[in-house]
């Protein structure tokens, strides 16, 4: 029986204020590595401690990839997630589903993320309530793919595999993430152009999966 369900943020319950920030990212700095390599390298020296500024965590970035970065570049860099977590915004259906799953089950979020953006995207539209609890890849100094990560979500939230739905928008970082644990993962594509099984379109269509 289904107690819990969890859900990733960017892409699954909010939209990012500008296309792909990671892309871009990658973009900026002209790193040459393949996008799920880099991905992985980025999020592992970008999202698993706190920096004072997004400026110290760039530079940290670079310094993963060996980039001897300009000061233009830093700076584009900084704008890129400001516009993306500042124009970021949830997806229509977020709310109301959110709202009315919260009144049978208990809702956690789990993120990779920095310490600027998720946090004030959560403030800002008061998102916070619905979650029993929420669990980030920079305070846990560790990204969701990573088996301990799961495990101490477990632990802390003394649940079993079994109770829980985990809810997300990537295959790689997501699902992986739930199938490492023997969580069922339900995929969420909102442009319908991958292929998985289980797989919705919309958060209203979860109830049917519940």
């Amino acid at each position: 029986m289904v107690k819990a369900i969890i859900f990733d943020f960017w892409g699954t319950l909010v939209e990012t204020g500008t296309w792909s920030p990671l892309k871009q990212v990658k973009n900026i700095l002209l790193i040459e590595a393949p996008f799920s390599e880099y991905v992985v390298r980025m999020e592992k020296v970008f999202m698993t401690k706190e920096f004072p500024t997004l400026k110290d965590g760039f530079k940290q970035v670079c310094r993963e990839f060996r980039i001897e970065s300009s000061e233009d570049q830093i700076e584009r860099l900084i704008g890129v997630w400001n516009t993306s977590w500042m124009l970021a915004k949830p997806y229509p259906d977020v709310e109301e589903v959110l709202q009315q799953l919260k009144q049978k089950y208990l809702l956690f979020l789990v993120s990779n993320t920095d310490c600027f953006s998720v946090p004030k995207v959560m403030d800002r539209f008061k998102l916070a309530p619905y979650f029993t609890r929420m669990f980030f890849s920079y305070q846990l100094s560790l990204l969701k793919t990573d088996v301990k990560f799961m495990k101490f979500f477990l632990q802390q939230t003394e649940l079993r595999p079994e109770d829980c739905i985990f809810v997300g928008d990537s295959i790689e970082s997501d699902m992986s993430a739930a199938e490492k644990m023997a969580i069922r993962g339900i995929l969420i594509d909102r442009k319908n152009t991958r292929s998985y099984n289980p797989k919705i379109n919309n958060l209203k269509e979860l109830i049917q999966h519940l």
